[in-house]
């Protein structure tokens, strides 16, 4: 199947509608502009009722191609859906923690700044990094410079203001 639009693939499957009642939000690398052929398109979710959160899934899309769901054994124990449409895979994540308070979108919100603010030369840096296999967050700690854990240290840059950001990038050469 050909490969849509990302955003025409979440009109498709209507899953933000459907998982309204959990405040679902977009993050990963097609909002960003930075995905790739191999690129999921990533739903995260307040569910703090794991329960409520299983059934409406597996209701919505449990049909779909693919579909597979399951839930962590450790930590906050979220529950994370898959399943193929339009060409692409969709992950949904759902976890007890608010939207704002979610590893998966304070990255995705910290990234969205630093793209802003590095331009074109900065993105294609990413861009090399996630071509050569990178992850994203890795990607990002490496064109930046950042040491030790590149999750922890891209969240470190979250608290920085725009001006601190560009200053970063600019020590890099990028502004």
């Amino acid at each position: 199947m050909e490969r849509v639009h990302y955003l025409e693939a979440l009109e498709r499957t209507e899953i933000l509608a459907k998982l309204s009642a959990f405040s679902p939000h977009v993050v990963g690398t097609p909002p960003l502009a930075l995905d790739l052929p191999t690129s999921d398109i990533d739903v995260i979710c307040f569910a703090p009722d794991a329960d409520a959160f299983t059934c409406a899934v597996w209701n919505a899309f449990g049909l779909r191609p693919e579909f597979r769901m399951w839930q962590w054994i450790g930590g906050a124990r979220p529950v994370v859906a898959k399943f193929a449409h339009a060409g692409w895979v969709i992950e949904i994540f759902g976890q007890a923690s608010p939207i704002s308070e979610q590893f998966g979108w304070r990255h995705f919100l910290v990234e969205q700044r630093l793209l802003a603010c590095g331009g074109d030369t900065f993105r294609n840096s990413v861009m090399t990094r996630r071509k050569d296999g990178m992850k994203t967050e890795p990607a990002f700690a490496t064109v930046l410079g950042l040491d030790g854990d590149p999750y922890v240290a891209l969240l470190s840059l979250e608290s920085c203001s725009d001006i601190e950001l560009a200053a970063l990038l600019a020590d890099q050469g990028f502004i």
